[in-house]
C-alpha cells in the first residue's frame, strides 16, 4: 500500500474521463488554440504543421514518397500536374487533381523539412492567392473543350476549392503566412453571398456530399477570427451538405447497394462529427457509431473499408476497395479522433492505415492499384466484376490504371498520419493517441517546449518507448499530463518510468493519463500485449488478426513490367501484373480458431529486428504458422478467388491439413484473407 501512495504522490497518476464530458469553455489559458464558444471545447487539438517528424520505418516511408511519385508527381504526370495546370494559371485541369498532389506534398515538405518540396507547392500557393477577385472568388474561372486525360470544364464547382481550402490550412499551419486569414475571409464571405443561388450541389453532387470539408476549415477560421458570419455560414454549408446524420441513422444506403460511392461516404463519414462541434446533439456521435456497426454487418471489409468498387457493394472478399477510401477515410478519422477524443477512432484509423494503405501502393511508389481485393490470388488483366471498371486495368498497379485520381490523391495517406500521431491536450500535456515512430517538439505547462522521441517498430512490436527531453537546456523538468491510448484489443497493458512499473489504470479502449513532473532523460514505456485472435466475416469466413493487423496467406509473387498498347496508353505506358505458382484454396478448422485453442495452433514469430522498409513478403517483420485445409473445387473464377463453397454437411469437402504462413496483410500483394472455416 505506502508503494502504491508514493507512485500516487510522485506521479499524480490519473485516467482521463471521456472526452464527451462537459468541459469549459474557458481556452485563454491554452497552449494552442482550442475551440472558440460557442464551438465545443475540444480535449485534444492538432499541433502545428512540421512539430512531428517520423523515425524509423516511418521516416523510410516518407522518404519513398519524396523519392517517388509525390516529389516528382509534376514530370510524371506533367500533362496535368505540369505548368499548364489551371491552378498555376495554364489552360488544362482545372478540377480536382492539382490540389488533390498539393494537399499531400505540402504536408510531406514541411514534415522532412525539405526545400525542394517546398519549392514545388510554392507556385500553387502563390497563384492561388493571385487569383482572388475583388468579390471573394478565386481559382481557375473559365471552361474550355474536351481535351483527352484533362478536366477543362466545371472550373467554378465549389468541390476542388474544398481541397485548396485545406491547403490554405496546412499551409498556415506550417508558416504562420497571415495571408490565408485575409484570403480566406474573403472567399467565406463570398460564399454566404453565393450559396443560397448557387448551392454546393449546383455544379455537382461531389460538392454536396462533401461538405464536410468545407465545413472543417469555416470552423477552423472562426477559432482564429471570432467573425460571426463565419457561424451564419457554417449552418447554411451544413444545410447544403447531404445529411449524413440521418443516412446513417434512419436510411437504408448502408444495406443497399450501389447506393453511394465509396469516396464519398468516406468524406461524408465525418461530417456529422465536423457539425456536432456547433450543434452539440448526441445524434451526430451516435450517428457515425452506428454507421460503423451498420458497415461492418453489410458493406464491410476486414481492413476497415468496404466493399466500393466505385459503388457500394456487400462485402464480398472479391469486391474491389478503392484507394482514394482508404485515404479520406483516414483523415476522416483524424478529424474525429481530434473533436471527440474517443479513441476507438484512433483503433480504426490504424487499421485502415496498417493494413489496407501500405499493400495498394508499390514499394518505390512509383505505382499503385485502383482497386485492392481482401482475397486477391492474381493481379492481372482478366476482366472482374467491378461495378465501375475501367475495362481491364483496375486492379493492376500503375501510374494511371484504373482511373487517374488515385494518382494524385494518395499523397496526404502518410504524412497526415505522422502529422496525427500526436496531438496537444486541453490540459496543457501531450497525447500519444496513434501509434508509430516519431518526434514531437511542443508546448506543455506554462509555455515549456518538451521534446519526446517515440522509439518502437509498432504496429508489428507491442513495445513502445517515450523519451523526454526539454530545448531550452536551462530547463530539466515540467509538470504536465501526458495521455496515452489503450487500443480496444489490448488486454493486460503495462506502463512504468524509467524501468519502474507505475500504479495506473489501463483499461482497454481508454485513455490513460499519467501527470507528473517529467525529468530530463526520463523514459516512459508501455507493453501493449497482442494476441493472435478470429475475427468473422462475409458468409462466416474467418480473419486472423493480431494487434492493429490483419494477417494473410504468404504467396511467392512474380511481378512482370508490361506495356500499354497505343490505344490504352490513357492507363498509362506500363503496368505490373503479379502472379503466384503458391496454392491459396484454404480453409481453417473451426476447433482451432477457438479461443482457448488458437493460440496453440497460430504460432507467431518475430524477426529480431526491423531494417528499412517492412511492407513487402521479403522484410515482413512477423510470421504466423498454422495449417491450411486445401478446399476441393474452390478454383479461380475470372482471374479472381471463385465464391465461397458452402459446407453443406455432406461429407468432407477439404483435404488433410498443410502448413501454411500468414504475414501482414499490408505485406502482401498477393493474398488470402478471409478464409472459409471447415
Amino acid at each position: 500500500m505506502k508503494s502504491i501512495l508514493k507512485t500516487l504522490l510522485v506521479s499524480f497518476v490519473a485516467v482521463s474521463v471521456s472526452a464527451s464530458t462537459p468541459q469549459s469553455d474557458e481556452n485563454s489559458l491554452s497552449n494552442y488554440n482550442n475551440n472558440r464558444y460557442p464551438l465545443l471545447q475540444k480535449t485534444y487539438m492538432e499541433l502545428p504543421l512540421g512539430t512531428i517528424k517520423a523515425e524509423g520505418w516511418m521516416q523510410d516511408q516518407l522518404l519513398r514518397m519524396k523519392n517517388g511519385m509525390t516529389g516528382n508527381l509534376d514530370k510524371i504526370y506533367e500533362k496535368v500536374m505540369g505548368p499548364r495546370n489551371g491552378w498555376l494559371g495554364g489552360d488544362g485541369d482545372v478540377w480536382e487533381r492539382g490540389p488533390y498532389w498539393i494537399d499531400g506534398l505540402l504536408p510531406l515538405a514541411y514534415i522532412l523539412d525539405d526545400n525542394d518540396l517546398k519549392e514545388k507547392v510554392k507556385p500553387w500557393i502563390e497563384w492561388t492567392l493571385a487569383s482572388q477577385k475583388p468579390n471573394g472568388y478565386f481559382g481557375p474561372d473559365t471552361d474550355r473543350p474536351y481535351e483527352p486525360g484533362l478536366q477543362r470544364t466545371r472550373s467554378h464547382d465549389w468541390w476542388p476549392k474544398m481541397v485548396m481550402l485545406k491547403i490554405m490550412q496546412q499551409h498556415y499551419s506550417a508558416t504562420g503566412d497571415e495571408r490565408v486569414i485575409d484570403f480566406l475571409t474573403k472567399y467565406f464571405k463570398y460564399q454566404l453571398e453565393e450559396l443560397p443561388k448557387t448551392p454546393l450541389g449546383h455544379w455537382t453532387f461531389w460538392g454536396e456530399q462533401r461538405g464536410g470539408d468545407n465545413l472543417m476549415v469555416v470552423y477552423w477560421l472562426y477559432n482564429i477570427t471570432g467573425e460571426p458570419f463565419l457561424l451564419e455560414l457554417g449552418e447554411l454549408i451544413h444545410k447544403q451538405t447531404l445529411n449524413w446524420t440521418d443516412i446513417f441513422l434512419n436510411q437504408d444506403h448502408l444495406s443497399r447497394p450501389l447506393s453511394l460511392h465509396c469516396v464519398n461516404l468516406a468524406q461524408g463519414f465525418k461530417e456529422p462529427i465536423i457539425y456536432y462541434q456547433k450543434n452539440k446533439e448526441h445524434k451526430q456521435i451516435e450517428a457515425v457509431k452506428k454507421a460503423v456497426t451498420d458497415i461492418k454487418r453489410t458493406i464491410g471489409l476486414p481492413t476497415g473499408l468496404w466493399g466500393g468498387d466505385e459503388l457500394l457493394r456487400f462485402g464480398e472478399p472479391t469486391t474491389g476497395s478503392e484507394l482514394c477510401t482508404a485515404i479520406e477515410m483516414m483523415f476522416s478519422l483524424e478529424k474525429m479522433l481530434e473533436i471527440t477524443g474517443d479513441v476507438q477512432w484512433a483503433d480504426y484509423l490504424e487499421r485502415v492505415a496498417y493494413n489496407a494503405l501500405p499493400t495498394q501502393i508499390t514499394d518505390d511508389f512509383s505505382g499503385r492499384q485502383y482497386y485492392q481485393q481482401t482475397n486477391q490470388v492474381t493481379i492481372t488483366r482478366d476482366w472482374r466484376e467491378f461495378t465501375t471498371p475501367h475495362e481491364d486495368t483496375d486492379i493492376l498497379y500503375g501510374e494511371l490504371t484504373g482511373y487517374p485520381c488515385c494518382t494524385s490523391n494518395l499523397h496526404q495517406g502518410w504524412p497526415k498520419l505522422v502529422q496525427n500521431l500526436w496531438y496537444a491536450t486541453a490540459d496543457n500535456g501531450l497525447a500519444a493517441l496513434v501509434y508509430g515512430p516519431s518526434n514531437v517538439k511542443a508546448k506543455v505547462a506554462n509555455g515549456i517546449t518538451v521534446q519526446v522521441k517515440e522509439e518502437t517498430n509498432y504496429p508489428f512490436d507491442e513495445t513502445i518507448n517515450f523519451m523526454f527531453s526539454y530545448a531550452d537546456k536551462k530547463v530539466k523538468k515540467a509538470f504536465f499530463p501526458f495521455h496515452l491510448r489503450i487500443p480496444a484489443w489490448c488486454k493486460g497493458a503495462t506502463i512504468s518510468v524509467n524501468g519502474t512499473p507505475i500504479e495506473v489504470d489501463t483499461y482497454t479502449g481508454e485513455i490513460a493519463k499519467i501527470s507528473r513532473e517529467w525529468q530530463q532523460g526520463d523514459v516512459l514505456s508501455i507493453e501493449l500485449p497482442m494476441e493472435v485472435t478470429s475475427s468473422t466475416w462475409y458468409e462466416g469466413a474467418a480473419v486472423i488478426e493480431r494487434g492493429p493487423l490483419l494477417y494473410a496467406l504468404k504467396m511467392n509473387e512474380k511481378w512482370e513490367k508490361k506495356t500499354f498498347e497505343t490505344e490504352k496508353q490513357e492507363y498509362g505506358n506500363w503496368y505490373y501484373e503479379v502472379t503466384s505458382d503458391t496454392p491459396w484454396n484454404y480453409a481453417f478448422n473451426e476447433e482451432e480458431l477457438k479461443p482457448e485453442n488458437i493460440q496453440k495452433h497460430f504460432i507467431v514469430e518475430k524477426k529480431e529486428s526491423i531494417n528499412g522498409y517492412p511492407w513487402n513478403i521479403e522484410n515482413a517483420p512477423i510470421t504466423i504458422k498454422t495449417h491450411g485445409y486445401p478446399l476441393k473445387g474452390w478454383n479461380l473464377d475470372r482471374g479472381s478467388v471463385g465464391k465461397i463453397p458452402y459446407y453443406t454437411q455432406q461429407g468432407l469437402d477439404h483435404e488433410t491439413a498443410q502448413p501454411i504462413e500468414l504475414i501482414p496483410y499490408g505485406c502482401t500483394t498477393l493474398r488470402l484473407t478471409e478464409f472459409p472455416v471447415r
